[in-house]
């Protein structure tokens, strides 16, 4: 069981699109990367995103790529500069989510849930990449966790 993390697409500066949508670029790097991530059958039960074009046309991609039974849906504290340590109490990585967010957001939290140190940056995300994070139980019975694996549009 996993929680998948997405930084949304390459998007339109805000001169181009005052929403910041995703330019053709993001769109073309999303729709290569998804099959992928069906083909290796990634089990997602839902996919939440922050609401901002940009990521709710990410989560659209995704959505349809993967063939996920639930509907989208909007997911508050999921912003550039929310409280990472309020959504990750919020957490169950037996829920098997994929949340498409922002920078620095999604950086700090897979830094917080990693090292319980949001300050400290341990994986820079690609726009369209996954990171999946998984957990198991520390001593004191709380979720410890760990990256498991991360697919990119980009190697390089």
């Amino acid at each position: 069981m996993a929680l998948f993390l997405v930084q949304h697409g390459i998007c339109l500066s805000r001169d181009k699109d005052p929403e910041k949508g995703l330019s053709e670029t993001g769109i073309e790097e999303t729709r290569r990367i998804a099959p992928v991530a069906k083909g290796y059958k990634i089990p997602v039960a839902r996919i939440f995103h922050s609401g901002k074009k940009r990521a709710r046309q990410t989560a659209e991609i995704y959505h349809k790529a993967l063939d996920v039974g639930t509907p989208l849906a909007v997911l508050n504290g999921i912003n550039p500069m929310d409280d990472v340590r309020a959504f990750a109490a919020t957490l169950d990585a037996s829920a098997n989510w994929m949340v498409v967010g922002h920078m620095p957001f999604m950086e700090r939290l897979v830094s917080y849930l990693a090292t319980g140190d949001e300050t400290v940056r341990i994986y820079r995300f690609q726009n369209s990449g996954i990171v999946c994070l998984d957990a198991g139980k520390n001593d004191e019975g709380e979720a410890d966790w760990f990256i498991k694996w991360t697919l990119n549009p980009n190697i390089n």
